[in-house]
């Protein structure tokens, strides 16, 4: 059974007891009238056949007795708590009043079983039995055959076997009565219990309130941090990158413009391009946006302009492929992986002396991969510095926007076998 099952039959539990809770509110609050006034009747009807002048008599003085007496009661019962004086009072006395109409017509014995019902919520534990038994008497008394006191000896066994059946029903109240009051001590036992947890929550939240505003500051400090960390790998990925191309292409321009001014032109274009293209992300990162590349595209054709490009200004074949379903991604997916894209083929600029680059963006199901490779001169991860620039904002930081991403970065190479640079990341939709 799930969850939401266990929730639905709880609430029907409750409901349950809740109904039936009101419907013996609304028994004890009428019933007693309703038996009463049905007991008058029929006894009324009977009279003449079983009844004398004088049963009638006390009948009459009785009946509206009873009335004031359950009138009271009606008015007393929600200000007194159970089994308090009054309501033992109330009990002892309609039991009594019972017992004489029963005396004077047998049919009294229907307003008579109230007392099966009401006994354990009206009498102390060490009475109850003794408020059934008296109940039983009368029930049994009017259902001999010639009421109370049975006429003659046949009477009295029918009155006998009567009563150890009404006592029998006796022990049964008994038990049921029992029962109640011991779940009405288990629900305040439990009640307790949840006071003094309560108690104790108010007392820990109380004494960790210095610990959560120290983990507030520290929160603070953390994304200041991590800020400060982020501004580091966008400078690196983007001014730097951008840099090192425009000194790349003023170095050409530098060697041939003697020789050929129009490939120093197209070269001194390139710088201003990139010098341009270094400014946006400089800005776009300081607010904290997506790249460029990603505001007119979306991730495969922003990768595909970035592999042309980066093939164009370093004059080595690149080739891009897109697997699986392209989908829309979240906008911070496709910066992390069109930032590690980029790191990736600035490495393979910089150290590999690569002929050839193969760049594979994949989609797969709940995942998307990037694989950056190539043919270069490769490297032995082991023995770079600790703090070489291959280890610093180049593999590091690809790993790092991994991570921040719950996504990881492995890189599989060796000298003189090439380079492989795998990137895998969750793949979260577009929010709309």
């Amino acid at each position: 059974m799930d969850t939401g099952d266990t929730a639905e039959t709880a609430e029907a539990s409750t409901a349950g007891a809740t109904t039936a809770a009101q419907w013996w509110e609304r028994f004890f609050r009428y019933g007693p009238y309703g038996l009463l006034g049905l007991a008058t009747t029929v006894s009324v009807v009977s009279a003449g056949l079983i009844m004398s002048r004088s049963d009638v008599y006390a009948v009459a003085a009785l009946v509206p007795v009873v009335l004031v007496l359950q009138f009271w009661w009606g008015r007393a019962r929600p200000k007194v708590p159970p089994r308090s004086k009054a309501a033992q009072f109330y009990f002892v006395a309609r039991t009594l009043l019972a017992f004489a109409l029963t005396w004077c017509n047998p049919f009294f014995s229907m307003f008579a079983v109230l007392g099966y019902f009401d006994a354990g919520r009206l009498l102390p534990d060490r009475a109850v039995r003794a408020g059934l038994l008296a109940t039983a008497v009368i029930m049994a008394g009017s259902q001999s055959g010639s009421g109370l006191p049975p006429a003659d000896l046949m009477n009295w066994i029918a009155f006998g076997i009567l009563l150890t059946l009404h006592a029998t029903l006796t022990m049964v109240f008994a038990q049921i009565g029992d029962r109640e009051a011991e779940q009405n001590r288990a629900q305040v036992d439990t009640i307790a219990e949840l006071e003094s947890a309560n108690a104790r929550l108010e007392q820990a939240l109380a004494e960790n309130a210095g610990l959560h505003a120290q983990l507030l500051v520290q929160a603070r400090e953390a994304g200041v941090a991590d800020e400060r960390r982020r501004l580091a790998a966008e400078i690196h990925d983007t001014l730097a990158q951008g840099l090192t191309g425009i000194i790349a292409q003023l170095q050409v321009v530098t060697s041939v413009a003697d020789t050929d001014p129009a490939l120093a032109r197209q070269h001194l274009d390139r710088a201003a391009a990139l010098a341009r293209h270094s400014l946006g992300e400089a800005r776009r990162s300081v607010h904290n946006l997506v790249p460029a590349a990603l505001e007119h595209d979306d991730l495969p054709g922003a990768l595909k302009k970035t592999v042309i490009g980066w093939a164009e200004r370093h004059g080595t074949r690149a080739d891009f492929t897109v697997t699986g379903t392209v989908e829309p991604i979240h906008d911070e997916i496709g910066a992390t992986l069109l930032r590690i894209a980029e790191e990736a083929l600035a490495n393979v600029g910089r150290h590999a002396g690569a002929s050839r680059v193969g760049i594979t963006l994949s989609f797969m199901g709940d995942e998307i991969t990037l694989d950056v490779r190539d043919d270069g001169r490769g490297f032995d991860p082991a023995a770079l510095p600790p703090h070489s620039r291959a280890g610093g904002f180049g593999l590091r930081g690809m790993r790092a926007r991994a991570e921040r991403i719950a996504g990881t970065v492995e890189v599989e190479t060796e000298p003189g076998r090439g380079t492989a640079v795998c990137a895998r990341v969750p793949l979260v939709q577009h929010s709309r």
